[in-house]
This record gives C-alpha cells, structure tokens and sequence, in this order.
C-alpha cells in the first residue's frame, strides 16, 4: 500500500467516528507530568482538532507532582494512605501551581492550530467556582488541614460554557460555601465532573500505555468487573482505575486510560477500531446480537472470501435476507467482526452451526469461540439436544470445540438429502 493509500484507508475508517463523536461531550484528565512533558503542544493540537470537529470538551489538570516539585528544599510532604496533608504552605503552592498550569494551558489553546487551516483561530478557555469542596477531615488521627474532597459539581455552570462553544478548563480546588479553598484530587474532579455532567467519555492521560494484565499485556478493552479485578502495582494507576470503575457504573458510558508521552495516543484511541490504550465499559465493548436486514452487506462482506475460497457454501444476497433471523454477529461500534448461524431442525432436536467467518483483521482472537458459544446457548434454549457443523477446512477448530466427528446417518433426514458429495464436507457433532 502506497504512503497515500495508507493515508486514504485510515480517513475511510476514522469517518464513522467522526460522526459519531460530533456533539459529544468528553472530560478529559491531563495526568501528573502532562503539563510539563515536551509532547503538550502536540497534545493540545489534537485537542484543538478535536474540538474543531464538534467535540465538547471539559480539561481537567493533575498537579500533584508539580506541587512537590515546587515546595522549597528541606520541606518534605505528608501523605497519609495516598492523600497530601496540605498545610497553609503547601495550600499556597498549590493555588499557584493550579494558577500556572491554567496560564500556560490557555496561552497554549489560543494558538490555534499553527501550519494549518486553523492557524489563528482562537479557543476560547473559561473555568471559574465549578468544584465546590468540603475538609476531608480527621481519619487514623491525622487531620488533613486543607485536603478536601468533591461535595458537588456546577454541573449547569459546566453545561453552560459547552454550549457557549469553549473549552471547560477546571483546576483540582475547591470552594467551601464559606468560601474556603481545598486541595482536591484531580482524578476525584474529573470523575464527578463526568457523572454530574452525564459526559460521553471520561478520558485519563497519564505515563502508561493504559492498563496491563498480569504478564504486563496491554488490555484494549474491558467491563468494569473485570478491571476492578486487576492487581495493579502501580499506585496512581490504581487511582486512575477506580475512577474510570465508578464514573462508568454511574452512567458514563466508556472511561479509558491511555498515555500522553506517546504521540497521537488520543487521536489513535478515539478514531481507530482498536485504540491506542484501554477501554472500560459496563459492558462488553464487543457486542453480540441477532443480525438484522441492515447487517447483511457487513456479513456478505466476511463470508464472500471464503465462499471464493471454497470454505463456505455461496449464499446469494436473497437467501441472506430469508434467513437473517438464524444469523448472530459480533459488534464493535458498528462494525460487524465476526458471523455465524444456526438453523434448527426442532423435530430431531438437532442444529446445525454454519457460516463462522470472522474479519481477517480479528481472526486469531477468541472471537469465532465467542459466538460459537452463543449460538450452543440459542441452541439450548430452543431444547436442542446436539448441533452439527459441515466442513471442510476448519475439522481441527471444531474439534478444539468439542466436536466429535460423525457419520451422515446422524444428520436430519432433510439435511442428508441435500448432502453436497463433490464437497465431501467432514461431519462433526457435539451435545448442547
């Protein structure tokens, strides 16, 4: 593929997403060293990008790490289980930090997008009183002074500034309604900001790629069970989860995690089919489902290769459309990863498993097992007692299945009148 043809086939595939995300409202964390790393300016281009694409966007900022960078030598910080004490000194330093972070953001975001059409086009930043605030008080015995923790977000006042066309910008403090100022923790702020705002995504850039099983592996995608079980080493990434956990089981659609020192990280997470860092979801990312007359030009297009190939049976778009009911895809956003059938015979309790294709993208990775195992439990609630398959290339994937090979006198009687003999199709059996 040449370079603009690989340029061409990445557009085609970002186009769905674009519409999908278009009006959108995405809280995004700029994690601990973001503010800081000599990636920002990129970062804050795709930013710009993405709000120049009807993306609304509410930017939340990490300062824990600057705030120890700042405080004067000799002066060591008091963390008690993970959570800054913060004296009037540091509470100081903090404001400031938030002060300064704020500054170089907004001076950064009214550049525009320089060396291309949006050179020059100024976004607007607005931020204010959001984040109201209460002391965490005393616990263990030690009190955590001006430590505080989210009591309510301005959800409206949040709302109200989208619909304005700017870019939310909230710094990690508080306001009592006495009018006290707290240190408030930046992952807790864009949780309640996303929950409060019933954002579409919660989105935290920080150091790792997104969050890795126990071999150290990437996980793409994940429910929020399934992470919350994760033995995570790594302390802010344990705090970065659990927020992504709770604002997902309170209504925010998907979280994800994912590195801001790799260039284009974003970009590549929210406009490609398999990201760049890790998706967490309340339920699974990949969806399988009863296909539909609307999914049949996306199974054509997985089955006509292995029709061509002589793996499959050719089936005309016609026959598809009369028999779609017995069809069951595998779905991520829109695109359909993998199909298969099963077609009952009720009077011998009997069915028969056909047409597994998977996209050649996603061969390799459970998928075809996945809706196999779907269909064995459609087969099992229609009181089936077996299932077939025909085959003549995939026998040793069906036998890792748990099939058994069978002979063509346990077929239905109707399917061994229709027995193709120029296939010669091994026969392949298991109980449901």
């Amino acid at each position: 593929m040449t370079h603009t043809n690989h340029h061409i086939a990445w557009f085609r595939q970002t186009g769905p997403y674009i519409k999908a995300h278009r009006g959108r409202t995405f809280v995004i964390y700029l994690g601990n060293g973001a503010i800081e790393s000599p990636g920002l300016v990129t970062l804050l281009h795709d930013l710009a990008l993405l709000h120049s694409l009807g993306v609304r966007l509410v930017l939340v900022h990490a300062t824990r790490e600057a705030i120890d960078a700042a405080l004067p030598p000799g002066f060591h910080p008091v963390f008690h289980d993970g959570i800054r004490v913060t004296d009037d000194r540091t509470l100081a330093i903090a404001s400031e930090t938030a002060g300064r972070h704020r500054v170089k953001l907004e001076q950064l975001l009214s550049m525009g997008l320089p060396n291309t059409p949006l050179r020059g086009a100024r976004l607007r930043v607005l931020g204010g009183n959001l984040v109201t605030a209460r002391p965490l008080g005393i616990h263990d015995g030690v009190d955590y002074l001006h430590s505080g923790t989210v009591r309510r977000i301005d959800a409206n006042g949040v709302r109200g500034i989208l619909e304005h066309d700017a870019i939310a910008l909230i710094s990690p403090l508080g306001y009592s309604p006495a009018g006290e100022l707290f240190s408030v923790s930046a992952s807790e702020v864009a949780e309640h900001v996303a929950v409060a705002i019933e954002a579409d995504k919660l989105i935290f850039l920080d150091r790792h790629e997104g969050l890795a099983d126990g071999d150290g592996s990437l996980i793409r995608q994940s429910t929020i069970a399934s992470a919350e079980a994760l033995a995570l080493a790594d302390d802010e990434q344990r705090r970065l989860r659990d927020a992504a956990c709770r604002a997902c089981a309170q209504g925010v659609a998907r979280s994800h995690v994912l590195s801001y020192a790799r260039e284009g990280s974003l970009l590549e997470e929210l406009f490609t089919h398999d990201g760049s860092g890790t998706l967490i979801a309340q339920n699974p990312y990949e969806q399988a489902r009863g296909a539909e007359i609307e999914d049949i030009a996306s199974i054509l297009e997985l089955i006509r290769p292995l029709e061509q190939s002589g793996t499959l049976v050719r089936r005309s778009r016609e026959r598809l459309e009369e028999e779609i009911s017995h069809f069951s895809i595998l779905e991520r956003d829109g695109r359909v990863l993998a199909c298969a059938a099963l077609y009952p015979y009720r009077n011998e309790r009997v069915g028969e498993i056909a047409c597994v294709a998977t996209h050649p993208d996603y061969r390799g990775a459970g998928r075809a097992r996945q809706l196999l195992s779907e269909l064995l439990n459609q087969a099992k609630d229609q009181s089936l007692d077996h299932v077939f398959v025909l085959t003549t290339q995939s026998t040793h994937w069906f036998l890792e299945q748990g099939f058994e090979t069978a002979s063509l006198e346990q077929l239905p009687v109707e399917k061994k009148r229709l027995y193709n003999w120029q296939r010669s199709a091994s026969v392949l059996r298991r109980a449901v």
